[in-house]
């Protein structure tokens, strides 16, 4: 299914005079209507995510979900600035998507079980049954199986990172491809084909238990964590940090703690994102370039984000159990908790790992304990090899200037 309407608001449902339809016909009227077009984009923003995951439910398949929602949304382009905004706009639009997934199924003679389902909440919403509460009862399951799904490991890690910036962050597709200076049809194509990849191999809209769920949950902290990594230390460009990525990250990360209260892990993620994302502000100097920890302005710091991350950290210890890696990462730094020979015995462990031999940080951070020790020559070369690896530039930059420290200290030592 793919309509003109969709099309419109496909690449990312940017609402604004460039989009074809009723989107360009609004720039025309008059004030009334350029209110209503901003809402409608507020609402949009706030609701996609939850009207997407209650249309997989019903559907069992993402793409589809995302286009009956794009159909709801010019459906709403159309009528909210004549008739004016509904008193329950989220309810609104999950109606109208309800309505079109019943015309999807009947065209399609199929999903009969599905049908009913479908026709029956309607049927209760035309009788006078308030939406808002029964979208609002199973909200919860829906996004945490949208969450799940969208960050299946049958997908691969970029496609999933995209798949869930697009259907939970409710990002546009250019959005997406400028956090990760890729060009727009790349992103685009990564979408197309993680729903794709999805609908082939049959996965269902579930959330999973057991054994099943835990490895499930590794692969959807993994993808936040992965957002936040891109923000907080960008893989390439002459930006540091993307700010903007760290936010989403965020979000995505506390909605999560929310769906999964019981998940030590989940806390533990958040709580390592927030405690980083503290000093997004002071890691950045007047011109663009990297302020390491031990020189940062620590009144620059946010005191909230720390606030908030010993909360999480602290939720995850409350719930038992060993702690996992995000949570220990947030808990401590081997390096700075027992110095620099226990934490350069670590690193040291992890050498010959094959999955890391082109990460720069494992260099980055051996170099560290290694002038901490004061072994400025052996810090020196690995410096300079984690120079080598970084595609970033201002990482590069810092990495070869701690490499010259190094050497400077080792003609003098």
């Amino acid at each position: 299914m793919r309509s003109s309407s969709s099309r419109a608001c496909e690449e990312g449902l940017a609402i604004g005079p460039r989009n074809a339809g009723a989107p360009a016909r609004l720039g025309r009227r008059e004030t009334g209507a350029t209110e209503a077009h901003r809402a409608i984009e507020a609402v949009w923003r706030i609701e996609s995510a939850r009207l997407i995951a209650g249309l997989a439910r019903v559907v069992g398949d993402i793409g589809t979900a995302e286009e009956l929602a794009q159909d709801a949304l010019v459906a709403a382009l159309e009528q909210w600035p004549a008739e004016g905004v509904p008193e329950r706009p989220g309810a609104w639009l999950m109606g109208t998507a309800k309505h079109r997934a019943i015309d999807l199924i009947r065209r399609r003679k199929t999903l009969e079980r599905k049908h009913e389902e479908i026709g029956r909440d309607v049927e209760r919403s035309q009788e006078g049954l308030n939406l808002d509460t029964a979208i609002d009862e199973e909200v919860g399951d829906d996004l945490l199986g949208l969450i799940f799904t969208a960050c299946h490991p049958v997908l691969s890690k970029d496609a999933r990172v995209a798949l869930t910036l697009r259907v939970l962050g409710g990002l546009t597709t250019e959005e997406i491809a400028r956090g990760f200076l890729v060009p727009v049809s790349t992103i685009g194509q990564r979408i197309v084909r993680a729903k794709r990849t999805l609908a082939e191999a049959h996965v269902r809209f579930e959330i999973p238990g057991g054994a099943e769920r835990v490895a499930r949950l590794a692969s959807v902290l993994e993808v936040i964590y992965l957002i936040f990594n891109e923000g907080y230390s960008a893989t390439a460009g002459k930006d540091w940090v993307r700010p903007a990525l760290c936010e989403e990250a965020l979000r995505l990360g506390r909605i999560l703690a929310e769906l999964a209260p019981t998940e030590p892990e989940v806390h533990g993620v958040v709580a390592l994102m927030e405690i980083q994302a503290s000093r997004l502000g002071a890691r950045i100097g007047p011109s663009g370039e990297p302020v390491l920890l031990l020189d940062q302005d620590r009144a620059r710091w946010d005191r909230l984000l720390i606030r908030r991350g010993l909360a999480a950290l602290d939720r995850a210890e409350r719930l038992g159990g060993a702690l996992g890696p995000y949570a220990l990462q947030a808990a401590i730094a081997v390096g700075m908790a027992f110095g620099p020979a226990a934490g350069l015995e670590l690193v040291d462990a992890l050498v010959h790992e094959p999955t890391l031999k082109s990460y720069h940080l494992l260099p980055a951070v051996r170099g560290d304990f290694l002038r901490k020790l004061g072994r400025s020559e052996e810090a020196r070369a690995e410096f300079e090899r984690g120079a080598s690896l970084t595609e970033n530039l201002r990482e590069r930059e810092l990495l070869q200037r701690r490499a010259t420290e190094c050497g400077a200290e080792g003609m003098t030592g």
